[in-house]
């Protein structure tokens, strides 16, 4: 069975004419290397997470070059009333964390992709807890997910959604106006782990590789290097 991999023309129109005039309002842009994107085929776009406000203004920045963003929700925001409609009409994808449907999100993933879909993959799982905001070691799941299905990783990364809505903050700080600036990669190159089965250790080094790529983008859009070893929240 097909999946969807856009909304229905009123979903999509919908959602273009609430985001695309708020995010111009709120930030400035400053946008780097979107030719790098694919327009065409399944894809996985890696990116780093800083806010809960960097999704909506990613999304943005992928719709304008030519790939409709299947981002990965929380499982609990399609029980909500009418907001469990909509996410679900914009084609995102449940996320079930501690539970044994936890597999689900990746399995969903793999057949959008399949489809040709633009998955919004955010490896780190969480917004990062890196004190200078570079992001942390990765989970394991995109790459997996890559590895499994030949999809190419687009690694992308950006700063400037923190400065609008710090993480655990409700408040946007509208002022003065920030910019939110982009940084896409060249894809992945993950033909190392190409046939080999994809046991924890592949999966670790093939994540890494995907962290480094996002990490090297956003060390050029800081203008600063970047730390030697990423934050593991779970080693600390």
């Amino acid at each position: 069975m097909r999946r969807l991999t856009r909304p229905s023309r009123f979903w999509e129109s919908l959602a273009v004419v609430i985001v695309k005039p708020l995010s111009l309002l709120l930030v400035k842009r400053d946008w780097r290397h979107g030719e790098r994107i694919p327009r065409e085929g399944g894809i996985i776009i890696a990116a780093n997470h800083l806010s809960w406000s960097d999704p909506v203004l990613l999304a943005h920045f992928l719709y304008n070059n030519g790939r409709w963003p299947v981002v990965l929700a929380k499982s609990a925001l399609f029980k909500v009333p009418l907001l469990g409609h909509a996410v679900r009409s914009l084609c995102a994808i449940p996320v079930y964390r501690g539970s044994s449907d936890a597999a689900r999100s990746l399995h969903e993933s793999a057949q959008r992709l399949k489809d040709g879909g633009a998955i919004l993959f955010y490896p780190e799982g969480t917004c990062t807890r890196d004190p200078a905001l570079w992001p942390m070691v990765g989970k394991t799941g995109a790459a997996r997910l890559a590895l499994e299905s030949g999809a190419p990783v687009i690694p992308v990364a950006h700063w400037g959604a923190h400065e609008l809505l710090p993480y655990g903050e409700k408040r946007p700080r509208l002022f003065p106006r920030k910019t939110f600036r982009v940084s896409v990669g060249p894809q992945v190159d993950l033909s190392t782990y190409a046939g080999q089965p994809p046991h924890a250790g592949v999966l670790r080094e093939a994540t890494a590789d995907i962290m480094a790529a996002i990490t090297a983008q956003l060390a050029e859009l800081r203008g600063e290097k970047a730390p030697e070893n990423p934050y593991d929240p779970a080693g600390r």
